[in-house]
C-alpha cells in the first residue's frame, strides 16, 4: 500500500525548459521571418509603426475619449471644521444620552406606579415624546 513511486522524469527539468524545449522550433522559425522581413523591408516596418503610433494618439484623443456625464459628476467634498466643532457634538451627545437616561428612569418609575393622576400621566406623555425624538435624532446619525 504505501510502495515508493518510481518515475523516469529528469529531476533537472523544469515547466519553463519544457515548454522552451516543446516551442523552440516554432519560436526560431518566426524569428527567422521575423529578421527577414526587418532586412528586406527596413522603410516599410518603420513607416508603419510610425502610422500605428499616430493612429492610436488621434484615437485616444478623438473617439475613445471619455467625457464625464452630468448624471456621474461627483459632489464636492465637504471640508470638516475646526476641531472644536467635533467636541461640541460630542459635548451635545453627551447631553443628550444624559436626558435620555433621566427620562427612562422617569419614565420607569411612573410607568410602575398602579394609578396615576392626570399631573402623572401628561408627564408620562411629555416624557415619552420626549425620550422618542431623542430616539430619532440618534437614529439618523448612524
Amino acid at each position: 500500500m504505501f510502495r515508493k513511486i518510481r518515475s523516469d522524469r529528469d529531476p533537472n527539468a523544469t515547466v519553463f525548459t519544457e515548454m522552451k524545449r516543446e516551442f523552440k522550433p516554432y519560436v526560431s522559425k518566426a524569428g527567422t521571418g521575423v529578421k527577414y522581413l526587418l532586412s528586406r523591408h527596413p522603410k516599410m516596418v518603420f513607416s508603419l509603426m510610425v502610422i500605428s503610433i499616430l493612429l492610436s494618439a488621434i484615437l485616444a484623443f478623438t473617439v475613445f475619449r471619455q467625457r464625464p456625464n452630468n448624471e456621474h459628476v461627483q459632489k464636492p467634498v465637504r471640508i470638516a471644521g475646526p476641531v472644536s466643532t467635533g467636541m461640541d457634538q460630542l459635548l451635545a451627545t453627551g447631553e443628550a444620552l444624559q436626558e435620555m437616561m433621566r427620562l427612562k428612569q422617569a419614565i420607569d418609575s411612573l410607568s410602575a406606579k398602579k394609578q396615576l393622576n392626570s399631573a402623572d400621566s401628561l408627564a408620562l406623555e411629555k416624557a415619552l415624546d420626549r425620550f422618542q425624538q431623542l430616539n430619532r435624532k440618534f437614529n439618523q446619525r448612524k
